[in-house]
């Protein structure tokens, strides 16, 4: 069943459980993902970059037909949106949520930016969601993890001048591997939740954050979880051991990585209360 990251991200917000938005880059991610949003009955958060694939209409149309066809709800979420390019981009292609992230320029352009595509979306029925502060990278963590976090006024401000659906929110966390010890400013993040309202927040850089730091931010009202870096490593990891044997079945080696990817992402999702949560129509 194929609906929009808003209708996901509200319930989960009255609800008070988190969904967990993986990032897909093949046909087989994609399945995967659907297949365990299915097995635990419940609903999902594609996540797509518009640099991952030569032909993103074509990919976006193959995950629509596979998620129109699923008996759990399954958004499509351009993640990362960094130009109007990319944008425009995702609408066409057909993802039913895109994110316009301009956190790395000035707030008023930031606001502006925002505020052109959610007015373009909201007309198409597309959900939106956009970034204040930076969220930085896990290898410069000694100075990304304490830079340019998220100021829960300005994010209600934010919030009211853009009308954004949903607001990705930097509060220590890093996209990619850290290097040092990854710390989420809870403190910060409850200021933010009480002064957002029942706007549904957004954790970008779940990978390799912890299993206590996630489900705390989630009980602490974070809704979305972003992860990549994490599912693929699980997937190479259960793919290194099976090559070890010498006379490993070359046929197997694409289920083998999907196997670990995908017991990795049903880890996330019991973790955060997102099983049984699906809904039909």
């Amino acid at each position: 069943m194929l609906v929009t990251m808003a209708e996901i991200l509200n319930r989960a917000r009255k609800e008070n459980y988190g969904v967990t938005a993986p990032n897909v880059q093949s046909e087989d991610t994609v399945r995967a993902v659907i297949k365990v949003a299915e097995e635990l009955n419940a609903p999902m958060i594609i996540d797509v970059n518009a640099f991952i694939h030569p032909d993103l209409p074509w990919f976006i149309n193959m995950i629509r037909e596979l998620a129109a066809l699923s008996t759990v709800p399954i958004a499509i979420n351009l993640d990362h949106g960094r130009s109007y390019e990319d944008v425009m981009l995702g609408i066409r292609s057909g993802c039913t949520s895109v994110m316009v992230d301009r956190s790395s320029l000035s707030y008023p352009e930031n606001v502006e930016q925002t505020k052109e595509v959610v007015k373009m979306a909201r007309a198409l029925g597309i959900s939106v969601e956009a970034e204040l502060g930076h969220v930085g990278m896990g290898d410069n963590y000694v100075v990304d993890g304490v830079s340019n976090l998220t100021e829960p006024e300005e994010a209600a401000k934010f919030i009211k001048e853009t009308g954004v659906d949903c607001l990705a929110v930097a509060i220590g966390t890093a996209h990619g591997r850290y290097k040092g010890t990854p710390h989420i400013d809870f403190d910060r993040l409850d200021k933010i939740v009480e002064a957002c309202g029942e706007v549904p927040l957004v954790l970008h850089g779940g990978s390799g954050t912890g299993d206590e730091n996630l489900a705390k931010a989630v009980r602490s009202g974070i809704q979305k979880v972003n992860l990549a870096t994490e599912l693929i490593v699980a997937g190479k990891e259960e793919l290194e051991k099976f090559i070890e044997d010498p006379n490993f079945d070359k046929w197997k080696l694409m289920p083998t990585f999907i196997k670990g990817y995908s017991d990795r992402l049903a880890h996330y999702v019991k973790l955060f209360g997102q099983n049984d949560k699906a809904w039909t129509k």
